[in-house]
C-alpha cells in the first residue's frame, strides 16, 4: 500500500491539532500531500489560520543553489510572510514567533546527517522552546530506510551548519524521529507533537513507498541521485566536480586535470560491488569549473543499498595516488571542509595515506553501535 504521509494524514483528521491556532509553517517545495497538493494551498483553502511561513536553505520553491542567501518575501495574493532562515539568520526570532502559537516542520529529509534541513529543524526547535511555541512535525519518508547506520558520530569539534548533534552520515531516522532525537539531545523542554505517517516499514527505500519522486532539493533530482550523493557528498570539499551545473549532479565527477582513462581503467581494477560507472566528459555551468570541460566518470547505482561510501573512498584514494600535485582536499577554507562532512578528521587522514578500505570503514563500526542503541527508544515505526 502506498505510504500515507503525517501531511495527510492531519488532513484526513480535519486538521484537528490545528484548529483555531495561528500557525508557523517550516516548509519548501517538498512539502506536498501524496497527491501532489502544497501544503500552503491545503491549509489556505481550509481556512487555517497561516500568520507565517519558514523557509531553509534553496528558498521556499527551490530556485536558489546551494550557498545562496535568500531575502523574505511575501506570498503571492496574501499577506503571509515568507521568513528565510538561511540569510544572516539560521532560526527565527522571538519577534518572527511572537504571533504564532504552534511552528509546523513539513519537509522532505534525505537522511544525511550533513543535509542542512535538519538543522534549521534543530534551530526551530531550539527557538520554540525558548518561547513555549507548541511544535508539530508532519512526518515523512526517510528515503534510504530506516534500518541503515553508516559511517563515524560526528565530533564535537566540527560541529556546523552541515554536521552535528553525534549524528552519523546515515542516522536511519525519518523527520518526527528525529526531532524526538534532538529534543532529548539537546534536553528541550518542548511541547512536541509528530503526526505519524500510516504503511512505512524501516526497511523501505523512497521507491517502496508508492510516492512519486519528491525533489528535497535542487541538485538531488532523482531517486538515484541520493544513493550517489550518500557518498559523493564529500566530492564537493575537493578540488573536484561534483556535477554541480550539470544535469547529473552527483553523478557525474570529474576535473580538467583529470585523464578520464586512466582514472577509469585503475577504479574497474578495484571491483567495487554495486556501483557501475562509465567514462564521462563534461561541461558544469556553475559551480566548480564553470564553462570548462572537465574529464572524469559518471556513476550509477545498480541497487538501492549501493555503498557509496565504500566508492568515494576508492575514488579518492585513486585520484590521491595519479595527481598527488593536483588533488586537494579543503580544511579549514572559506566554504565547506572535508573534516566537516566526514565528522572526522581521520577519514582524510586515512585516504591521503592509503589505509586499506576494510580498514577505514570497520573503524565506524564502534559509532554505528553506539548510535543504535542512542535511538533504539526514539522508533516510532517498526
Amino acid at each position: 500500500m502506498r505510504v500515507k504521509l503525517g501531511l495527510d494524514n492531519i488532513i484526513e483528521n480535519d486538521f484537528k491539532e490545528l484548529k483555531d491556532k495561528r500557525i508557523g509553517l517550516i516548509t519548501n517545495a517538498s512539502g506536498i500531500t501524496s497527491n501532489l497538493e502544497m501544503n500552503i494551498d491545503v491549509f489556505l483553502k481550509n481556512g487555517l489560520n497561516l500568520k507565517k511561513i519558514f523557509s531553509p536553505e534553496h528558498g521556499l520553491f527551490m530556485t536558489h543553489q546551494d550557498g545562496e542567501l535568500i531575502e523574505n518575501q511575501k506570498l503571492k495574493d496574501t499577506a503571509v510572510e515568507i521568513i528565510s532562515l538561511y540569510s544572516s539568520k539560521r532560526a527565527p526570532s522571538k519577534d518572527d514567533i511572537e504571533d504564532v502559537d504552534v511552528l509546523v516542520y513539513d519537509i522532505q529529509d534525505v537522511g544525511l546527517r550533513f543535509y542542512t534541513y535538519i538543522y534549521t529543524l534543530r534551530y526551530c526547535m531550539q527557538k520554540a522552546s525558548e518561547c513555549e511555541k507548541e511544535f508539530i512535525v508532519l512526518d515523512r519518508p526517510n528515503p534510504l530506510s530506516g534500518n541503515v547506520i553508516r559511517g563515524p558520530m560526528i565530533k564535537e569539534n566540527l560541529e556546523s551548519f552541515v554536521g552535528g548533534m553525534r549524528l552519523p552520515i546515515r542516522y536511519s531516522l525519518t523527520p518526527g524521529e528525529l526531532a524526538l532525537y534532538i529534543k532529548s539531545f539537546d534536553k528541550l523542554d518542548l511541547d512536541l507533537k509528530i503526526v505519524k505517517m500510516e504503511n512505512w516499514k524501516r526497511d523501505m527505500y523512497y521507491d517502496d513507498t508508492g510516492l512519486f519522486w519528491n525533489i528535497p532539493s535542487p541538485n538531488l533530482p532523482t531517486f538515484e541521485s541520493v544513493i550517489c550523493y550518500v557518498g559523493n557528498c564529500l566530492i564537493e570539499a575537493t578540488n573536484i566536480s561534483e556535477g554541480r551545473g550539470t544535469t547529473r549532479p552527483f553523478q557525474f565527477i570529474g576535473a580538467p586535470w583529470i585523464d578520464e582513462d586512466l582514472l577509469y581503467h585503475e577504479l574497474k581494477n578495484k571491483n567495487i560491488p554495486g556501483i557501475a560507472f562509465r567514462k564521462r566528459v563534461f561541461m558544469p555551468r556553475f559551480s566548480k569549473f564553470s564553462n570548462q570541460k572537465c574529464n572524469g566518470l559518471e556513476v550509477f547505482p545498480e541497487n538501492k543499498e549501493a555503498d557509496f561510501l565504500r566508492f568515494v573512498i576508492e575514488f579518492l584514494k585513486v585520484v590521491n595516488s595519479l595527481w598527488p600535485n593536483e588533488f586537494h582536499v579543503k580544511i579549514n577554507e572559506e566554504g565547506v571542509s572535508f573534516d566537516n562532512l566526514a565528522g572526522t578528521d581521520s577519514l582524510r587522514k586515512m585516504i591521503l595515506s592509503n589505509v586499506d578500505t576494510e580498514e577505514i570503514i570497520d573503524s565506524w563500526k564502534k559509532d554505528e553501535e553506539e548510535f543504535e542503541d542512542l535511538i533504539a527508544e526514539l522508533k516510532l515505526y517498526r
